[in-house]
């Protein structure tokens, strides 16, 4: 199997895993705050509802950004994965905003919880069931560097995190401390808030074209260096778009050089990159050395 196929193989399951997890622990939070009454599990009821279309949005924007090149698109769809980066912050802005004012409106009202125990199993189901998720959204991320599944895993790990608050604030309830419930709530609403942020820039510096980092382009330029023949490059650019790579680079070799020559040295360099990082396609332009950057 190719290493797009597996990819997506990978970005496929790895979405569907999250829309069944997201509607499996709404279905089971609705059922406990209903017994319960509790802020903190209409928290969770609520973020686990926007989870769903979030991770519903996500599973549509990556099928469709694993469709090929066309004529109109002809470096692939791989950015409608960082759209739906900003799609899920919408919608995880939404949740911290639901969940902060009802969080609000229970300190200012506070109301005994009933049914804690109910509430505390479908917690500790909400748990172990995100953090397998997490796991295999870490392992997919790992192997695919997805902008759409790291951004859908933020927010399940702000889940994480979430629903251990919602499980420590029923448990204090039942020692009487029942003004936690809200409070809790509301500074939970916070951490997502700050969680859709941190989703917005990533999204952000996909669409903007933000070069990858210094040590992978100053690597890319070692690789190439090292190629026998080769006198030096210059004007290494780098983007992302999905789980795709562009790389471009100018090659500098000796202007008496035969063209069949200088292009074996440019698919060499493509060779050198590529083989590394195979999620990068790579472009070679052979420059005189007579004309690079500080030639004398």
């Amino acid at each position: 199997m190719s290493i797009n196929a597996e990819h997506a193989r990978l970005l496929r399951r790895a979405t569907s895993a999250a829309l069944a997890t997201a509607m499996l622990l709404a279905l089971s939070k609705a059922v406990a705050w209903w017994l319960s009454g509790s802020v903190s599990l209409l928290a969770g009821l609520t973020d686990s509802l926007l989870d769903g279309a979030a991770s519903l949005l996500n599973l549509l924007a990556v099928h469709y950004s694993l469709r090929p090149a066309d004529d109109d698109h002809r470096y692939g769809h791989g950015k409608a994965e960082a759209l739906a980066g900003l799609g899920q912050a919408a919608f995880i802005c939404v949740s911290a905003i639901l969940v902060g004012v009802q969080g609000v409106d229970r300190l200012l009202h506070p109301q005994p919880l009933g049914a804690q125990g109910v509430g505390i199993a479908v917690m500790l189901l909400s748990l172990a069931m995100t953090a397998l998720l997490l796991g295999y959204q870490r392992h997919v991320v790992k192997v695919t560097g997805s902008t759409a599944i790291r951004a859908d895993s933020l927010h399940y790990r702000s889940d994480l995190l979430l629903n251990a608050g919602i499980l420590l604030a029923l448990v204090l309830a039942g020692f009487g401390w029942e003004r936690l419930d809200a409070l809790f709530g509301i500074g939970i609403a916070f951490y997502i808030l700050w969680s859709a942020v941190s989703i917005v820039r990533e999204a952000g510096a996909v669409l903007m074209d933000t070069e990858l980092s210094p040590e992978i382009s100053e690597h890319m330029q070692q690789l190439v260096r090292d190629i026998p023949g080769v006198h030096g490059c210059h004007d290494l650019r780098t983007r992302i778009s999905g789980t795709r790579w562009f790389v471009q680079l100018h090659l500098e070799l000796p202007g008496e050089l035969p063209l069949s020559r200088a292009h074996d040295l440019c698919v060499a360099a493509e060779e050198a990159i590529s083989s590394r990082y195979p999620q990068a396609e790579v472009l070679v332009h052979a420059d005189p050395l007579e004309v690079t950057p500080g030639y004398r």
